[in-house]
């Protein structure tokens, strides 16, 4: 079977419409019940219900073939995997946030994020000296209780930053879901992949 590791949570929504789209109508057999695997018969495939954030490490280490994962992810980590295809799903934005009033005058400018990596090679990039907050959640606060004074994070609306009075500064990079392959992977069950890739591809780009 070809296996495919699917994100829970928001994005799930989006990424079994576009496979009922595609023609895998097996995959939404399980999807609103408490299973993590899903299996798919008539096209003899094998779905998994991962973390966003573990869905490259089941493809990178083989325990799926194939999957779909938010380009951040594969910017911060960095799994050495294919990537296949934008699906232009989740789009968003990883920006700069900070105060209303915030002036980047100081000589270190302190920086929160979940994305350590993202955050270092953009700076580096400016040749801007920073010191890295890492948080995990709510890192809007960061600034609002002076931990840091700016902010690197996923944006999507721009409603939580608006609510505690911050804006985005800069933006670094537009973020969609993509389709990824584990390199052995493609390799040997190229032609399953390359029909499940074309199918979706057909879908996003018609």
């Amino acid at each position: 079977m070809l296996k495919v590791a699917l994100p829970k949570g928001r994005l799930a929504g989006e990424v079994f419409a576009l496979l009922e789209k595609s023609g895998y109508e097996g995959a939404l057999a399980g999807k609103d019940s408490r299973k993590l695997v899903l299996d798919d018969t008539a096209n003899n495939i094998r779905y998994f219900l991962v973390k966003p954030s573990d869905a490259a490490v089941y493809v990178l280490h083989g325990a799926a073939d194939i999957g779909v994962v938010g380009k951040d992810i594969l910017l911060e980590t960095g799994p050495d995997v294919y990537e296949l295809l934008d699906l232009r799903l989740g789009v968003c934005d990883m920006v700069v946030a900070g105060p209303e009033d915030f002036h980047d005058t100081k000589n270190t400018l302190r920086v929160a994020t979940k994305f350590p990596n993202i955050s270092r090679k953009y700076y580096g990039q400016k040749s801007r000296e920073i010191e890295l907050i890492a948080l995990n959640g709510s890192i809007e606060l960061a600034p609002i209780v002076g931990l840091s004074d700016v902010v690197v994070d996923i944006v999507q609306t721009g409603g939580t930053l608006k609510d505690n009075n911050m804006v985005v500064l800069e933006k670094i990079m537009p973020i969609s879901a993509r389709l990824i392959s584990n390199i052995a992977s493609y390799k040997f069950k190229a032609g399953e992949i390359d029909r499940f890739k074309q199918a979706l591809a057909a879908e996003v780009y018609k």
